[in-house]
């Protein structure tokens, strides 16, 4: 008797095709990077308040969603707007 070691792959509905795989990986990674340089810039200012003692540099929403050329194809991705 043979055991059947096949297991279901839970999010497989989710993902029509190998390609929007690939292209949401790549999504999800663009915007990490964006958030880590947003970061490393809000973090030069941290120190600097305003007379009120609010931060001098803060997070002001995003842009519209654009799309991006890649190696792979057009991601579309939502960049934070610059403090």
């Amino acid at each position: 008797m043979k055991k059947n070691n096949v297991l279901e792959f839970a999010g497989r509905d989710a993902i029509s095709s190998p390609d929007r795989f690939v292209e949401t990986g790549c999504q999800q990674l663009i915007c990490q990077v964006v958030e880590v340089e947003l970061q490393e810039l809000l973090s030069q200012y941290s120190d600097q308040q305003t007379d009120d003692g609010d931060a001098v540099v803060v997070r002001n929403a995003h842009l519209p969603e654009r799309e991006l050329q890649t190696g792979l194809g057009p991601v579309t991705v939502e960049i934070p707007k610059r403090p």
